[in-house]
């Protein structure tokens, strides 16, 4: 029975994670026509506006999912389903509240933010436009939290795709139609970058809508839900009430260190962009330059890193609520249990995407960004590194706040992000490495994290990561995996140009780590069977004699 509780969040942390895989093509796919409608500078402005909404989102309601989940996990494991109805109600009003301060806060301050950040107002329209967004996102992140407590990840996964297809589509169009609206504002008045500024505005406002729809799927799914969940609080018998202020208060307490964890690890890509201009200004480079070397970085290198990086995330969140279950019911062993599953299925998964990403940089860039004539290839061979570090940074930090050491990644993340400004600073104004200096200082932000996330997981639950399981065997089947990748696109490439040889090397590399990590018995038969689909892996990996 343990057993099977504690591997039961590895099936809906899969659901997440495929559904973010999908979500991140989905995105990586708009995204490209996207960049050919505003182009890298516009791609600046973009991640300039969508920098300074991620962090004002996270301070406002970001971790209310996984705020609301602990609490509802942790009452639903004990019956207490008064108490669940009464946290989602007191964290509905929360997310209103909070929600709407903040909405405003960016509506009214957009300029301030764009112009002492980035030196650059042109950002501001795309950012007034994503006011709005955030009061949804409350409302929508304590929904997600109240399902993912009772353990069903699939309605946010669903949401999720749901959301990303309407921004997509939403995006694309708007990003046109807004696009030659700037254009014809710059012919008018003789000037130039509205309409990279309309047209990255435009891409805001699938963002939006997006949001929207996914809160109208979980209204409609709420409504259809309440009736059992109204039986469930009937024959709740604990006879246990907790006061509303009392919920208001936990709801802070648990969400305020999130916040801040959250908040500084995502204030990095703000502060790289301010330095990254601080640094051109200050070389005197000309201010076209930098929108468009940002922008290859942001829009394309960033943009492949996070597609990988987003499934460690997303088992993250389906861990807390399964790890927070166990731990404050005292079944430590099936806690250990979780987090050794975890960060075996991390590292099976980071490395080759670490890898894969590296040796096929210029291919992928080159297919998805067939106008590109910038570095970004570049930026992302080195800049690939990075998935592992903030793969396992992730995910660690979601195993401490699920053993309620909430301030625990605060400090590592404070500490983490000093140590990244100092080194980005000393790259860029001391060795004059330009972006390359905000690359190797990403890399080391998220190596610092996880060494010091280990450390304290070692210090408090005695747990020793099994490094061969974790790190050696995924990397040695992941480097084998690139040479081979490496090989078949070069050879296919004398003949046969970038897309088909690319994807010929991708679908090889993937059957070669299939058999690899089988063969040297990194996952077994069991493991496959606890993911997605996983029943018919293992069926085809017998047939294929890879496991008894």
């Amino acid at each position: 029975m343990e057993t099977k509780k504690s591997n039961d969040f590895i099936a809906q942390g899969s659901i997440l994670a495929i559904a973010s895989i999908l979500v991140r093509i989905i995105g990586m796919i708009y995204r490209i026509p996207m960049t050919g409608i505003i182009g890298d500078e516009g791609n600046s402005l973009y991640s300039y506006a969508y920098s300074i909404y991620t962090i004002l989102l996270l301070l406002s309601s970001y971790s209310l999912p996984l705020a609301v989940s602990k609490m509802v996990s942790a009452r639903a494991e004990t019956g207490e389903w008064r108490n669940v109805r009464r946290i989602f109600q007191c964290a509905l009003l929360f997310g209103l509240v909070v929600g709407t301060v903040f909405a405003l806060l960016v509506l009214l301050g957009a300029r301030f933010f764009t112009t002492v950040l980035y030196h650059d107002d042109l950002a501001t329209i795309a950012l007034r436009l994503m006011a709005p967004t955030i009061l949804v996102m409350s409302l929508l992140g304590v929904f997600r939290g109240f399902f993912q407590g009772l353990h069903t990840t699939t309605p946010t996964a669903l949401s999720q795709l749901l959301e990303q297809l309407v921004n997509a589509v939403i995006s694309v169009l708007c990003a046109w139609l807004l696009f030659h609206f700037g254009a014809r504002q710059d012919a008018l008045r003789g000037t130039e970058g509205l309409a990279a500024a309309w047209g990255a505005a435009g891409g805001t406002i699938g963002t939006g809508a997006g949001a929207l729809t996914a809160l109208l799927f979980f209204f409609v799914l709420y409504l259809r839900f309440r009736k059992s969940f109204s039986r469930m609080v009937k024959q709740d018998v604990s006879g246990k009430a907790e006061e509303h202020a009392d919920i208001f208060r936990l709801l802070i307490r648990i969400a305020a260190p999130v916040i801040l964890s959250t908040a500084v690890y995502n204030l990095i890509d703000l502060i790289d962009g301010s330095l990254f201009s601080y640094y051109m200004a200050s070389a005197g480079a000309a201010e076209l330059e930098r929108k468009r070397i940002w922008g290859a970085y942001s829009g394309k290198c960033l943009l492949m890193i996070h597609i990988p990086v987003s499934i460690s995330s997303a088992m993250g969140v389906s861990l807390v609520p399964s790890l927070t279950a166990a731990w404050f019911t005292g079944k430590k062993r099936v806690a250990v249990a979780c987090i050794q599953a975890i960060l075996k299925f991390t590292g099976t998964v980071a490395f080759p995407s670490c890898v894969g990403l590296c040796v096929l940089a210029e291919p992928i860039i080159r297919t998805l960004f067939p106008s590109d004539n910038s570095k970004a290839s570049a930026y992302l061979m080195l800049g690939s590194i990075a998935v592992v570090m903030f793969s396992f940074s992730t995910i660690t930090n979601s195993i401490l706040q699920g053993i309620d050491r909430m301030t625990v990644p605060v400090l590592h993340s404070c500490i983490s992000l000093v140590l990244h400004v100092a080194v980005c600073a000393v790259l860029m104004w001391g060795f004059h490495t330009g972006i390359y200096g905000i690359i190797i200082g990403y890399i080391l932000f998220g190596l610092c994290m996880s060494v010091l996330n280990f450390i304290s997981l070692r210090r408090i639950l005695g747990y020793r990561p099994d490094l061969g399981r974790i790190v050696i065997m995924p990397f040695i089947c992941s480097a084998v995996m690139g040479l081979i990748c490496f090989g078949i696109y070069r050879l296919f490439h004398l003949f046969a140009g970038t897309a088909l040889p690319m994807l010929l090397a991708v679908l090889a590399g993937i059957a070669v780590y299939f058999v690899l990590i089988l063969k040297t018995g990194l996952l077994n038969e069991k493991d496959l069977k606890d993911l997605p689909g996983g029943r018919k892996l293992a069926v085809l990996a017998k047939r294929l004699k890879l496991i008894a």
